[in-house]
């Protein structure tokens, strides 16, 4: 079932592998995209040089297109008081672990540099989250053949990416996983200039996934690609019958042995259920949907009072370190969507194919004479 999407790219399957920043590897990326989708790097958090040596990672591992993601993000100048609240409310977190809070050399990666990166490392897809490119911006892509990806949470997002030359728009609905890529405030639009999105904008922004994609369809000229809860081939086929021409999948990959997750992590993922799972600013200071686990109750009163991303994503790096590294899930941040009860660990290959049966199956249900009898 050919797409303005899959034609363009050369996919063999209308499925993309989310990014997951963090928790991607080049061999997760390669297999996904060798199996017939597009495997992605997630590359928010990786230096201009460990992107291109992922990039070189996943070509040397296969020649199907891959694409790689940056967050579109400014390097922050806190206020040190704040750093310096945040660092206390973390120590008693810390001490559990026989260390102490510390101020991290950076706060995040420079996005221009990043942005350069890419640029040089040509891959088929570049795809953006927490904020928006500028029209330049896209056109410098579009003349090394890239094809960009915008990712939106509500339709004046999407529309904003349509305005600036973007390719198609990834649609996350509020079930997804991970972290919220709102960037416009629903009242205020013109914030695309730079205000960033407040508490209450990304509470207005968390509008499903079914009826995100079928208003982003309606009102867009280019492919919406559908992410937010879906985990399996009946997922695809019913994201494709809204209008999307892809889905992508975040969770659904994240316990695949090629993923970059420890054992904790990974048992977690296996034993929750969609109500385990709600959105934090706790371990990062964006809304981030994740698995409840101790260090967000033992923080939950602070959610409003934590620095923005990525202040107190570097704050709490060391702290998610050293519990990842003790094989403890109390203090890891357990990204996952409301349809972490599916979770099929598997390779990712076996799981791209087994999506590909399903969705096959699917449609084929859909348009079984039986199957089109309503019963009410």
């Amino acid at each position: 079932m050919p797409s303005s999407l899959t034609t363009r790219l050369g996919l063999a399957l209308p499925i993309i592998q989310g990014p997951m920043t963090g928790s991607d590897t080049p061999a997760l990326a390669a297999a996904v995209s060798e199996a017939g989708g597009l495997g992605m790097l997630g590359c928010g958090m990786r230096s201009p040089a460990a992107m291109a040596a992922a990039a070189a990672d996943v070509r040397e591992r296969t020649h199907k297109p891959f694409g790689m993601n940056l967050f579109v993000q400014a390097t922050p100048t806190p206020d040190e008081a704040e750093v310096t609240r945040a660092m206390q409310r973390l120590a008693p977190l810390y001490a559990e672990f026989g260390l102490v809070p510390e101020r991290p050399a950076q706060w995040c990666e420079d996005f221009a540099a990043q942005f350069e990166a890419l640029l040089a490392a040509r891959p088929a897809v570049a795809s953006f989250t927490f904020g928006i490119l500028t029209a330049a911006q896209v056109a410098r892509l579009h003349a090394v053949g890239g094809y960009v990806i915008g990712t939106a949470t509500t339709v004046a997002e999407a529309q904003a990416w349509a305005a600036v030359g973007a390719d198609a728009v990834c649609a996350s609905g509020m079930e997804a996983g991970g972290h919220r890529g709102t960037f416009l405030t629903p009242t205020q639009p013109a914030a695309a200039t730079g205000a960033a999105p407040s508490l209450a904008d990304f509470e207005a922004s968390m509008v499903g996934t079914l009826t995100l994609v079928t208003q982003c369809v309606d009102a867009l000229s280019i492919p919406v690609i559908a992410a937010g809860g879906i985990m399996d081939g009946r997922g695809l086929a019913g994201a494709l019958t809204l209008g999307a021409q892809g889905v992508q999948m975040g969770t659904a990959f994240l316990t695949c042995p090629e993923s970059g997750i420890g054992a904790a992590y990974r048992k977690a993922l296996t034993q929750a259920q969609a109500t385990d799972t709600r959105t934090t600013r706790i371990f990062s200071g964006r809304p981030a949907r994740g698995i409840v686990n101790t260090m967000m109750e033992q923080l939950r009163a602070d959610e409003a009072a934590v620095p923005p991303y990525p202040v107190q994503n570097a704050l709490t790096g060391a702290l998610r370190r050293a519990s990842a590294q003790a094989g403890r899930a109390d203090h890891l941040s357990l990204w996952a969507g409301q349809g972490v009860a599916a979770v099929r660990p598997m390779p990712a290959a076996a799981l791209v194919a087994t999506l590909e049966a399903e969705w096959r199956t699917a449609v084929a249900g859909m348009a079984s004479p039986s199957r089109s009898q309503s019963n009410y």
